[in-house]
């Protein structure tokens, strides 16, 4: 899953490495190395500027909120619950295959935070019969530095409460597509503990190299067999993961040293 990760490039980094034709200076956003849901992030999608005489797409990098609204809701309280969406059911379900068709976007990111959850453990919660430890936290990133590129679903909730002219009537929300997690080693395996994202957790963002992000944000691209293709998990060797301070378990926590790499997990959590 992707439950919390990391975001300290702004728009001019990130401009470069897109090729991002449209950005808002009133949308910046400060850096953020605990990015939660709710919280508003920065998304790249093609789209028409609003107004604009061409219809054509514009590459764009926007401020969305992170949890998913579909446009037939009646409220917004279920955003929180649709932070991730599966690759293997999106084109299907409801509450995604509209956007998947139409609305595809990409969430930036240094790398995400998972928690390990052995198999062990995930059953014996799940019967109740287990109280939850102290998990140790993993922040996984790219092997060379570069962006986490996660494949992303945006939709447009109307507030009907409000009226047109409001600068709330409109929500624009987002969600990460998550797939299985990689069971080959990771590209720099800590010293202990896991060597595989699945040995963490058994599921991960959907990680798009470059050679694909033209064809996920092409908004003419609507067939979902097609799209399908695109979903396909990245070449395996190109992630590292390493342990990090149990600090980021809180969320309002938020710095730098989030990121540090620990020498080996923290005493007293489980790994």
């Amino acid at each position: 899953m992707c439950g919390r990760y990391a975001a300290s490039r702004g728009p001019e980094d990130l401009a470069g490495v897109f090729e991002i034709e449209k950005w808002e200076p009133e949308e910046v956003l400060a850096p953020d190395y605990n990015v939660a849901p709710t919280k508003e992030v920065y998304a790249v999608l093609d789209r028409p500027l609003k107004d604009a005489d061409s219809p054509e797409p514009v590459r764009q990098l926007r401020k969305l909120k992170w949890g998913l609204v579909p446009s037939w809701s009646k409220t917004p309280e279920g955003g929180a619950r649709m932070i991730n969406a599966r690759a293997e059911t999106v084109h299907e379900k409801p509450s995604y295959r509209r956007a998947f068709s139409t609305r595809r976007c990409i969430v930036p990111a240094d790398g995400y935070y998972e928690w390990v959850t052995a198999k062990d453990e995930r059953e014996l919660e799940v019967e109740g019969r287990k109280k939850r430890q102290r998990k140790q936290p993993y922040f996984v990133l790219p092997a060379d530095g570069s962006v986490f590129a996660m494949a992303g679903l945006y939709e447009f909730w109307r507030d009907r409460t409000l009226p047109d002219d409001h600068p709330l009537a409109w929500w624009v929300t987002c969600s990460v597509i998550t797939t299985e997690a990689e069971t080959t080693p990771l590209a720099v395996p800590p010293a202990e503990g896991p060597h595989t994202l699945a040995d963490i957790h058994p599921r991960m963002p959907l990680m798009l190299t470059p050679d694909r992000w033209d064809s996920w944000l092409d908004p003419s691209r609507t067939d979902p067999d097609d799209l399908r293709e695109l979903l396909a998990p990245p070449p395996a060797g190109l992630l590292r993961a390493y342990p990090v301070s149990t600090a980021v378990s809180n969320v309002r926590n938020n710095g730098p040293e989030l990121l540090k790499e620990l020498e080996g997990p923290e005493e007293g959590t489980l790994f």
